[in-house]
């Protein structure tokens, strides 16, 4: 449920109504815009069924929330949430590009990625120390090795980090060398591991699930941000369908419906979704077309030599090529870089 209060509602009207609700042992969330202020409630609203506290001084309405999901829900946060990662804000006035590796390999293979992703455009630099394959004989990943090289990277050329993370050790690792952790699409319902990181209060970029709906992806989010870590970014990678054409099918019909339900930012992974190196340039200028507030990017200096996911990576020169075609479209979608 959630209570609208008036336009322009005091500060101390507000919080009586916090502190009635409260009284009863629910917890309030405020989300306050520019001219309304709404209060939500999670907990048995049956508690508060007799309270009526409509009729409290400058409350508004009350409002039924459905969902299974509250805090995430953008009848709970009517503004668009913006995520503070290091030196960069990812929401509705940028478009964030997150480019690098599949997996850290070594350090210099970094350090030349990172500079020349940071030369075309992208405020990010990705890696995976930690890999969860889907054979247990193909790389793993450097682990907290590469997470030191991410670190090295950063102090170079002012690139915010990202890496995933698969357990509690991994992100009390990350914590000391990278701005942002990563939950991947196969941990998206490891409902342990959401908990640990919202507890981080680090930055969280959570990937959906290979076979997750829009709601489940949204009460994933859910757990990370009721342990009291707002910072959560959503990002659309593909989901398994019958088509084999792809790796997976890029599902961004996901974004327009997480920008309807959600007030999270959303991106778009276009190299994990297709698998196929040419089909991600176009797909990203439609990710960018269709509403995400960033794109995940797989860069390689060498992809047919790639530890993980060289089919996907793009070279430098076309990289490079995509962040100059994109400069239209991120204009238009009322963005800057």
């Amino acid at each position: 449920m959630i209570i609208v209060m008036k336009p322009n509602a005091p500060e101390t009207a507000v919080k009586s109504v916090q502190e009635a609700v409260e009284s009863k042992g629910l917890e309030t969330h405020l989300s306050q815009g520019k001219q309304v202020t709404i209060i939500g409630i999670v907990g048995d609203k049956n508690k508060i069924c007799n309270e009526n506290l409509q009729l409290m001084p400058y409350v508004d309405k009350l409002v039924p929330i459905t969902e299974s999901y509250k805090l995430t829900n953008k009848k709970f946060h009517p503004e668009p949430t913006r995520v503070k990662v290091g030196n960069h804000v990812i929401g509705p006035d940028t478009l964030t590009v997150m480019a690098g590796p599949c997996a850290v390999e070594t350090e210099d293979q970094l350090m030349l990625i990172a500079k020349e992703v940071k030369k075309a455009g992208a405020q990010f630099v990705r890696g995976g120390a930690y890999k969860p394959r889907t054979s247990p004989y193909s790389f793993q990943g450097l682990e907290e090795e590469g997470l030191k090289y991410m670190a090295e990277a950063k102090k170079e050329y002012g690139l915010n980090t990202i890496c995933e993370v698969i357990n509690e050790a991994a992100i009390e690792a990350s914590a000391k060398y990278v701005d942002m952790l990563q939950i991947g699409a196969r941990n998206m319902q490891n409902f342990h591991l959401l908990k640990e990181a919202g507890k981080s209060g680090m930055p969280v970029l959570l990937k959906r699930g290979l076979a997750a709906t829009i709601d489940e992806w949204l009460n994933a989010a859910e757990y990370i941000i009721s342990e009291g870590n707002p910072n959560v970014v959503l990002c659309e990678r593909g989901i398994r369908t019958y088509e084999t054409a792809t790796r997976n099918t890029l599902d961004l019909s996901a974004v327009c419906v997480v920008k309807e339900k959600s007030h999270l930012p959303i991106i778009v992974d276009p190299s994990h979704a297709t698998g196929v190196y040419s089909y991600v340039s176009p797909l990203a200028k439609a990710s960018v077309a269709c509403g995400a507030d960033g794109l995940m990017i797989e860069v390689h200096n060498d992809p047919e030599h790639a530890l993980s996911d060289g089919p996907q990576s793009l070279r430098f020169s076309t990289f490079n090529t995509l962040m100059q075609e994109m400069a239209d479209y991120i204009r238009l979608a009322g963005r800057t870089l």
